[in-house]
């Protein structure tokens, strides 16, 4: 019997993903990710993932299993591959993505490790995407729930880790997984989806950073494109590309966040219509197939998880990145963010924007 290493986070999405995996026969052992302390998880229960109530809601369902349950301290790990390259991007003025480092070192890298000791085949979460097999080789699709679909954040995925990964949710929607739940008597069946990052519960990133590094991040000057200075702002750590609420500047007509130079400590705003451009250039891109594509690809790409997939072509350049550029022009192309394509529902790969 093949044995399966459970991501449990308290949700209602991964316990179901353990019943489902043990009804299809599978050896089962539970465990849950100790990311991060924090003491404002007491305070916000249900915007986060990971605090004490969602260890005690996880290990309540695998005793219902009859399955073995772990926790695994993985804070150190986190706190260098996650929060630390989050602090680092949004000194440097670059909007990250935790969710995907978190997916990409933590639970398709640390927790394979754990599941390797375990003598564990496979490794399930709770994502709502599909793996399909095809002639030896693997594919990352999108979900069965569009509304639900994290196919985005799961690009990095390798061969290897397709074939030892299950999703066992990506063919139901949201609707159905509940109703499972709820008759199966889970204590979590009706619980809120989580809706912050873990380790930043009240969605104040700038209060975030300074509480953990102790620094003070200087004010600076908000210019615009030519130049001229337009007013003061509180620190580039307090703004993202596209931006418009929280400048705390009036200049009688609308104006965004276009770019933030962490060098001069500026941020350059500018109307709507100037956050357009056609083109995103990528590194640390992964092609799922494990081959890097000799010509220009024809796809659909998305810049961000929201994001609807627009029509483009992926250009592979010499040095290992990629230029993805649009038919039509893109607003708020993010540094830091992902730039994903798709083959209809089939994920062909992704990068980081750079800026």
């Amino acid at each position: 019997m093949s044995k399966a290493l459970i991501a449990m986070s308290g949700g209602v999405d991964s316990s179901l993903a353990a019943k489902l995996t043990i009804d299809a026969g599978y050896d089962c052992i539970g465990c849950t990710m100790k990311l991060h302390d924090s003491k404002e998880d007491v305070t916000l229960e249900g915007r986060t993932c990971c605090s004490l109530s969602d260890v005690e809601d996880a290990r309540s369902v695998a005793f219902k299993l009859g399955i073995p349950y772990y926790v695994f301290n993985f804070t150190e790990d986190f706190n260098a591959a996650v929060i630390k390259r989050f602090i680092e991007s949004y000194e440097a003025g670059i909007t990250p993505n935790p969710c995907i480092d978190c997916n990409r070192y933590m639970k398709f890298d640390k927790l394979f490790d754990k599941a390797k000791i375990l003598e564990c085949n496979y490794v399930v979460t709770g994502h709502y995407a599909r793996i399909r097999e095809t002639d030896g080789r693997y594919e990352l699709l999108k979900a069965a729930d569009d509304s639900k679909d994290q196919s985005y954040v799961l690009y990095s995925m390798s061969q290897y880790q397709l074939a030892h990964a299950m999703f066992p949710l990506g063919s139901l929607k949201k609707t159905e997984v509940r109703k499972m739940a709820t008759g199966f008597g889970f204590v979590n069946a009706s619980k809120p989806d989580s809706q912050d990052i873990c380790f930043v519960p009240d969605g104040d990133y700038a209060s975030f950073l300074a509480r953990t590094t102790g620094k003070d991040y200087p004010e600076g000057d908000f210019i615009s494109e030519d130049g001229t200075v337009l007013g003061r702002h509180k620190g580039i750590i307090h703004y993202t590309i596209g931006q418009r609420k929280g400048l705390g500047i009036a200049l009688g007509v609308p104006m965004f966040v276009k770019e933030i130079r962490p060098k001069d400590g500026t941020v350059v705003l500018a109307p709507d219509k100037a956050l357009y451009s056609k083109e995103a250039l990528c590194r640390d891109f992964n092609w799922i197939s494990g081959t890097l594509p000799k010509e220009p690809v024809r796809c659909k790409a998305k810049i961000r998880y929201k994001h609807k997939e627009q029509p483009a072509t992926a250009i592979p350049l010499e040095d290992g990145m990629v230029r993805v550029e649009f038919d039509e022009p893109q607003r708020a192309i993010t540094p830091g963010q992902a730039a994903v394509l798709y083959d209809g529902d089939i994920v062909l790969g992704g990068g980081t924007i750079v800026p």
